[in-house]
This record gives C-alpha cells, sequence and structure tokens, in this order.
C-alpha cells in the first residue's frame, strides 16, 4: 500500500484571504516503510512575506522570488500524488491552500476523502493531550532537535515517524511475533494444567496380571533345587 505523508508551509491561514503557499514537502511510504522517493519544491508565492509567517519558516520574499511557481509545479506535484492516501497534519488546513491553488488554475481539485488527519487520530488516540506535531514527537522520543524552524520536508519526515507510532509503532510486527510466543507458552501450560488436573480426576483401578498354573509349577521345582536359598535363611532366624 503506497501512502504520501505531506506538508505545506504558506504566507498566512486562509487561501481565500489572499494567502499562497511556499512550500510542499511529500514523503512517500509503501507498506507503511519510507521508500526514500520524496517530492519537495519551495514556491514563488507572487505576492509578499507577512513578518509573522516568516517567523515561523524562514522563507523571505527575496529567496522565494527565484523559486518556481505553483503553476510550474502543479502537474509534477499531482502525478507523485496519485491516488495514494495523503497522511497530513491537520489535514483541512493543507488541503485547502492545495485545492485553492489547484483551482486557480483551473484543474481537479483532491477529494478530501484521499486525507488522513493524524491530529484527528492523535486527538483520539489521547484525548485531552497536546497533540502538536512537537508534541507528539516528544511522546513518542523522536528525536526534532533540527526543528528550529517549520519546514515541509523535514516536518513530513517527522510525522512518518509520528503516523507510523500511532498505527502502533515501527516494530508492531516483532511485538505480535513476541506476543504470539508468549501466547502459545501460556497455551501449552493451561494444557499441561488441565491435563495434569484431568489425570487427578482419573485414577485407573491396577491391573491384574494372573500366572499361569504351569508356569507356578515350574517356579516352585526351580526353587526345590536351590540349597539353602536366602529367602529361607532369614525366615529361620527371624523365627
Amino acid at each position: 500500500m503506497r501512502e504520501i505523508v505531506l506538508d505545506t508551509e504558506t504566507t498566512g491561514f486562509d487561501p481565500n484571504d489572499g494567502h499562497r503557499l511556499v512550500e510542499i514537502g511529500c514523503v512517500e511510504l509503501y507498506q507503511q516503510i519510507p521508500t526514500g522517493k520524496t517530492f519537495h519544491k519551495y514556491i514563488n508565492p507572487e505576492r509578499d512575506m507577512p513578518e509573522e509567517a516568516f517567523r515561523v519558516h524562514g522563507l523571505s520574499e527575496e529567496f522565494l522570488s527565484d523559486q518556481p511557481l505553483f503553476s510550474e509545479v502543479a502537474d509534477d506535484f499531482v502525478e507523485f500524488i496519485g491516488t495514494a492516501p495523503m497522511i497530513i497534519h491537520n489535514a483541512e488546513f493543507d488541503m485547502n491552500f492545495i485545492n485553492a491553488e489547484l483551482r486557480w488554475l483551473k484543474k481537479p481539485e483532491l477529494p478530501m476523502e484521499q486525507a488522513v488527519d493524524t491530529l484527528m487520530m492523535a486527538r483520539k488516540k489521547f484525548p485531552g493531550a497536546p497533540a502538536t506535531l512537537d508534541a507528539l514527537c516528544r511522546r513518542f522520543d523522536i528525536d526534532n532537535s533540527n526543528r528550529t524552524l517549520h519546514g515541509a520536508l523535514l516536518d513530513s519526515e517527522l510525522l512518518a515517524e509520528v503516523y507510523l507510532e500511532l498505527l502502533g509503532g515501527r516494530q508492531h510486527g516483532l511485538s505480535f511475533a513476541g506476543d504470539n510466543q508468549h501466547d502459545k507458552k501460556k497455551d501449552d501450560n493451561a494444557n499441561l494444567t488441565s491435563l495434569t488436573n484431568q489425570n487427578k480426576g482419573e485414577l485407573r483401578e491396577a491391573r491384574k496380571f494372573p500366572i499361569p498354573e504351569d508356569e507356578l509349577k515350574a517356579h516352585e521345582e526351580l526353587l526345590e533345587k536351590i540349597d539353602n536359598p536366602l529367602w529361607n535363611t532369614d525366615t529361620k532366624q527371624q523365627s
């Protein structure tokens, strides 16, 4: 199963207020394992950079002025996504910007149903606990020391690790195998206990092995040929 972990950076909070995408970062997973394939683009928003947004991601208007327009990267981006589920933290925010940019280019929008929201996953798994990306990195002991500023590709890489932990962790296969061994041992012990208890409640009557008359007679004749047998000596001493 192919999945795409995705993050964006923007000039603000709402595309309807004229804010634009400035960075897209994607990490490909296959069978919940990173493949090493990524999609990463800085984008010229064709507008100024508000100070509040600059403090978040550090992308200046001067730096972005030399980057491609979204129209120049849109087809490659959509092709990279394909029909794969998109793993996004606070999916509504990123999807609003992505689909606004596609809509302005008169291109088909990406369906919201294609997005998997890790923010909702975290809130469901840990109700009432902080669910920011940084908080989840701390919870799962994921090193985010390089995250001095937000960056779409770095955040996608961190989110990929968080997503796997929300699903049960990278080592859930090994844990499952260990659990099977533990369960097997418990089953074996239970079977042994059951068998022991069963045997305790079903004591069998002693079996009889009658000796044929001819064998008894032959045995007596053999004993008569023995001089001073030990058992006779013991009997005389006791008497």
